[in-house]
């Protein structure tokens, strides 16, 4: 979940996507979907923060920033306000 965005370009399934802009919780990072993505790291290496990670191997750390991606999916504009199609298809 980083600012700048590299991951997004180098997805092969378009998983990670960009917060909706005006939203000042949610907006400023990048999320993971965790049913699109395909586990294949290919955003790993170009991600600045080194901030991705394989499920099994993410840092203790990190643990809250999984369960924030995952709640941006379940509770979040991911769910409710966010059409991740609409948003993938304009990139």
């Amino acid at each position: 979940m980083h600012p700048r965005g590299d991951c997004v370009e180098v997805c092969p399934v378009d998983c990670i996507i960009p917060g909706p802009k005006e939203d000042p919780v949610w907006g400023v990072l990048f999320w993971i979907d965790p049913d699109t993505c395909i586990d294949c790291g290919a955003c790993v290496p170009v991600c600045p923060p080194e901030a991705i990670f394989p499920e099994e191997d993410v840092p203790a750390e990190y643990e809250a920033d999984t369960a924030r991606n995952a709640a941006y999916f379940t509770e979040g504009p991911g769910y409710w306000d966010y059409d991740l199609e609409e948003q993938r298809r304009q990139r």
